[in-house]
């Protein structure tokens, strides 16, 4: 499997420390790393398109990952932000457990192709009990990286 995510990930928006106790503090933590990348015209409305994607369907999936994800005219392009936290944090999971393995990705209103891409690639690569243990322990940015790079 290619792992184009990871052209989308870099040192600065990965996070092994991510803070926040509820579903809204966990999505502003990410957004606010991916907004840091100053990519992202428009906070507001980035935020707004996550929180009315979450509204529809809780993107708290299985196994411990939520993958926040909104489309939006604030970015030009596909955007993403991973963040582990310390503790758990109640997404409103599928599996109606708590999550610690944070994916967010924005893209542009406009196209699909990359967005969908990178969700289905995430998906294959969370099944992996190994690589979700890997990226829990990871001591750092550095890491989460080499993590998501590993081919199993």
């Amino acid at each position: 499997m290619d792992m184009s995510l990871l052209k989308y990930l870099t040192l600065e928006s990965v996070t092994t420390d991510l803070r926040g106790s509820t579903k809204q503090e966990i999505i502003e933590a990410l957004l606010d790393i991916i907004v840091k990348t100053g990519k992202v015209r428009d906070r507001g409305s980035a935020l707004d398109s996550i929180l009315t994607r979450e509204k529809k369907m809780s993107t708290g999936m299985e196994n411990g990952i939520a993958i926040p994800h909104g489309k939006t005219d604030a970015v030009e392009e596909l955007l993403a932000g991973v963040g582990i936290t310390k503790h758990d944090v109640d997404f409103n999971s599928l599996d109606g457990k708590p999550c610690r393995i944070f994916i967010m990705t924005l893209s542009p209103s406009h196209r699909t192709g990359p967005h969908i891409q990178f969700l289905s690639e995430i998906s294959q690569l969370l099944r992996s009990e190994e690589k979700r243990k890997k990226l829990l322990s990871a001591a750092d940015s550095r890491e989460i990286l080499r993590a998501l790079a590993e081919r199993d």
